[in-house]
């Protein structure tokens, strides 16, 4: 009976500590969010500020109320990770190496953006060298791959007949080759392929003999791959499909004047790892995130990308949705990008 006693003196103080305890609050007063300067600062908020009113009422149907959003571009991308890391800002939509740069001092994962897949994913080179084009799927993925493009050039189709062949590529053969680039700080043009030179070769475009910017981006490279002044062209998977109808085009239209088509006439000597699309990472710094608000604005961003008006809004950053289904093992390619930048 004395147990009995006891054991009902406890449950009572726990259920009043439990009645005593604060409920946490629903309500947050402004939630800021930050937009990395990609384009001008003025267009990109004119084009997300939809968002506000999309968040609030998202948020709102999963018993939230969030009086304001306000919304601002940072004046660079490090701008942007050092707001998450002093807590004074609540998420930002920074791409992955800026996310990698600030992870350990604050900055976590929301969410990734999602882009149409293609239906060339495979890491071996010959798969993508079928003649036929890559095209999209209706498969949302969370990267894009980076690929070492040849053109009809003598030096370019003798590479290309090896990684056919399956005979694997020595430096004397990537170096004897000429190599058009994009600015050194393109994911796809120039950080991601010198990561696979540095894993391959332990070298990188810069210890390239002949090797050159392109003028013009990723068009000019295929201009400089179609005329033969270059051999190897590194870019994003499906920039062939952009330069599609500009490689059959007569000169005189402004085209490549070629009578065979991009996929006959080019091929992939490269694949690199997937790079990582952009993120919606959190402050873990802010105390109003809270792990319920944080599942919150996760569902609300995924269910916000569905709608028309949120679709139309993070068009900006070419976002067509976002996934949870990530994690930050998934940044590990991004981190020997960024270490290949810095030398390492």
């Amino acid at each position: 009976m004395k147990f009995l006693k006891s054991l009902f003196a406890v449950l009572l103080v726990l259920i009043s500590l439990t009645a005593c305890a604060p409920a946490e609050s629903k309500k947050i007063e402004k939630l800021v969010v930050i937009f990395v300067p990609s384009k001008d600062a003025d267009t990109i908020l004119a084009a997300v500020e939809p968002l506000k009113q999309l968040i609030i009422d998202q948020m709102k149907t999963l018993g939230y109320t969030i009086n304001s959003v306000e919304i601002t571009v940072s004046a660079d991308y490090n701008a942007a990770g050092e707001a998450l890391t002093a807590g004074t800002a609540h998420l930002a939509f920074i791409p992955a190496n800026t996310y990698i740069a600030f992870h350990e001092d604050g900055a976590e994962l929301l969410l990734a953006a999602t882009r149409d897949g293609l239906n060339k994913d495979s890491e071996n080179a010959k798969d993508w060298n079928d003649g036929n084009p890559t095209l999209p799927t209706t498969e949302q993925v969370t990267y894009y791959r980076s690929i070492g493009l040849v053109g009809p050039s003598a030096k370019g189709q003798e590479l290309l007949a090896k990684v056919n062949a399956g005979t694997a590529l020595t430096w004397e053969d990537v170096n004897s080759a000429i190599w058009c680039h994009s600015s050194t700080t393109s994911a796809s043009g120039y950080i991601y392929p010198s990561v696979w030179l540095k894993e391959n070769f332990d070298k990188t475009i810069s210890d390239l003999t002949n090797h050159y910017p392109s003028v013009g981006g990723y068009s000019g490279a295929a201009a400089d791959l179609a005329s033969g002044v270059c051999d190897i062209a590194p870019g994003y998977a499906d920039f062939r499909r952009d330069n599609e109808a500009k490689w059959v085009l007569p000169v005189a239209d402004g085209g490549f004047g070629h009578t065979s088509s991009i996929w006959a006439e080019t091929g992939v000597l490269f694949v690199t790892p997937g790079v990582m699309n952009d993120t919606i990472s959190y402050s873990a710094n802010n105390k109003e995130l809270t792990t319920k608000v944080i599942a919150a604005l996760r569902t609300s961003f995924i269910e916000l990308a569905k709608t028309d008006a949120g679709k139309t809004a993070i068009a900006i950053y070419s976002h067509k949705g976002y996934t949870a289904d990530i994690t930050d093992a998934d940044y590990d390619a991004a981190r020997a990008a960024a270490a290949v930048v810095a030398g390492n």
